[in-house]
């Protein structure tokens, strides 16, 4: 099984000299591991609804359903669209392990962050990942999303906690189930252990992929009504609507 690595050390060391790329094996003097060309042909998100961020033909929109039925949550930032290669490097990452896959896309994320706060948006009082059910965690043998923002915390020199929130209830897998389903499949899955942290506070959910939204909307309405003042969503990628 794997473990989820210890929250005092770094897994991996970046190298700040020649890197290889993850993605295509050559050689890059960036940063990140990851060079020029691949890192621009990344499915980059650009026009999206201004709440939940899906996919939209222009800037400046906000969705049929946001605009029916406002979201709990004010806010989703994601760099990517859930397709290749980002699709590719979330599974990788996800459900085999390769942790520096992850890391690397955690780096990229952080840089849309901190480059979104610098134009105005406001940066939250604490990070808060979405929590694994108890027999997805020992299947697994880490939280994905935890992971995701302990590397954000660092990154942004923000505060995470992953102990506010938690799954009481066992759920299918929310692939390939529609809104409704996905819905349904959440009702009363989540809990808080301790309202007192986050009353007053700005929080951002930290997951991997935005699909719908019910886990967040779920999530982000527990949080409100706990007393949080507002909540918004960071995530990998975002899913285009079905049949788009």
């Amino acid at each position: 099984m794997r473990c989820q690595p210890y929250n005092g050390h770094e897994v991996y060391i970046w190298l700040k000299s020649v890197q290889t790329c993850l993605l295509c094996d050559e050689t890059t003097d960036s940063i990140h591991p990851i060079c020029m060309a691949c890192e621009q042909e990344l499915p980059w998100l650009i026009d999206q609804c201004d709440r939940c961020a899906l996919p939209m033909p222009m800037a400046g929109l906000t969705c049929g359903a946001c605009n029916r039925h406002p979201p709990a949550f004010n806010e989703v930032v994601a760099p990517w669209l859930y397709d290749f290669p980002v699709d590719a490097l979330v599974t990788r990452f996800k459900h085999q392990g390769k942790w520096p896959l992850g890391r690397l896309l955690a780096d990229l994320l952080s840089e849309t962050l901190q480059h979104r706060f610098l134009e105005g948006l406001r940066q939250p009082d604490c990070l808060i990942p979405v929590p694994l059910a108890r027999q997805r965690l020992r299947q697994r043998g880490f939280n994905q999303a935890a992971m995701l923002a302990k590397w954000l915390g660092a990154r942004l020199g923000l505060a995470v906690d992953e102990r506010v929130l938690r799954r009481i209830k066992e759920t299918p897998s929310q692939q390939g189930l529609d809104a409704k389903a996905r819905k349904r499949n959440l009702s009363s899955a989540f809990a808080l252990t301790d309202a007192a942290p986050i009353i007053g506070k700005h929080l951002a959910l930290i997951d991997d992929v935005l699909t719908t939204g019910s886990t967040a909307q779920a999530l982000a309405e527990l949080l409100i009504k706990a007393g949080a003042r507002s909540v918004d969503v960071y995530c990998l990628a975002r899913t285009p609507k079905p049949g788009d």
